[in-house]
């Protein structure tokens, strides 16, 4: 059994822990939201996050030095927008032995992945740290209750990707080793811009102007764009066919529970940006990655009219008809 450090107790972060909790491996919780650290240290239940699911001889903290000392593992279960800055907290505090997995599926500025950024931060500060990235088909909810669930660990270092796989794959989380994370990563930030718009299909619905036709159109023509557009930025054709390609996609852009889905159902029903970020808990990642596709295409010159009109509809340039033309002829 290992020892585990997740930082980051939203929904996926806590849904995750209870997995490692259940198979026997030790696990300490770190947030920086008070109502989180009071709700699982009174209830053992992150009643914010993850309402009715039990963590029993789950340690939670708010500091940071304490969270990772002494783990043999530490999970950066943090959204895409502040990831960084917490590892800017965390490398000093790494021990030698220590791994990390980064579960941020998203860009940073510019055109360079998150698990980029990380290693340059390690390198910078003398730090040997093996840094993984984890992705795959993942709704929280369904994961803490026990629903079958697979994710790929994906590593350049082989052996270490296939150890940490086996290490915490559980009775219902599988996880496989790959070899490709700036694939793995690439899918895991472009499924949510996919995701997001499919979410419009579903806010038409009421009107009777959305529905699974639409659905579709709208999955295979963001699908198109990332199989032709991800490989030429470096990712490995084949990962588009496993859990952190299609698999991945397909959960987000059809599961009730997924954020980035919801967010475009907001649009759907008339919600500006604005609006639908307000009144929402979960960060929806597909609005900074979207963004961070456009410029990064840009920059590149590779055409991505899907992208393009995801974009403009979050800017407020495209209504929502605008917005599916544009889609259907992407």
């Amino acid at each position: 059994m290992g020892s585990i450090a997740v930082l980051g107790l939203g929904n996926f972060g806590t849904a995750l822990a209870r997995n490692w909790l259940q198979a026997g491996h030790t696990v300490r919780g770190w947030t920086v939201e008070q109502e989180v650290y009071e709700s699982l240290r009174d209830t053992s239940i992150n009643s914010k996050y993850l309402p009715g699911i039990v963590m029993p001889g789950m340690q939670v903290t708010m500091s940071l030095v304490e969270g990772v000392r002494g783990v043999e593992i530490i999970v950066l279960a943090l959204p895409s927008g502040v990831v960084l800055s917490v590892v800017d907290d965390l490398v000093p505090l790494l021990s030698p032995s220590q791994a990390l997995i980064d579960l941020a599926k998203g860009l940073a500025e510019g055109d360079r992945l998150i698990s980029d950024v990380i290693e340059d931060k390690l390198h910078a500060a003398g730090k040997k740290n093996l840094l993984c990235v984890m992705m795959g088909p993942t709704i929280a909810p369904e994961l803490a209750n026990g629903v079958y669930t697979t994710a790929l660990v994906a590593s350049r270092h082989g052996a270490e990707a296939r150890r940490l796989a086996a290490l915490l794959t559980t009775k219902t989380l599988k996880l496989a080793p790959a070899a490709d994370p700036l694939g793995a990563e690439y899918w895991g930030a472009f499924k949510n811009v996919i995701a997001l718009a499919c979410g419009v299909a579903d806010g038409l619905k009421p009107s009777g102007l959305g529905g699974d036709n639409l659905k579709a159109a709208i999955f295979t023509a963001g699908y198109r764009e990332a199989v032709g557009l991800l490989p030429k930025l470096g990712a490995d054709p084949a990962t588009a066919l496993t859990a952190a390609g299609i698999g991945d996609l397909f959960v987000t852009a059809t599961s009730p529970h997924g954020r980035n889905r919801e967010m475009g159902e907001r649009l759907g029903r008339g919600q500006s940006l604005k609006e639908a970020q307000g009144s929402m808990v979960m960060v929806s990642e597909g609005v900074r990655a979207a963004r961070m596709f456009r410029d990064v295409c840009g920059r590149a010159g590779y055409p991505a009219p899907f992208v393009a009109a995801v974009c403009a509809l979050l800017d407020g340039e495209l209504n929502v008809d605008t917005f599916l033309e544009a889609i259907a002829t992407a």
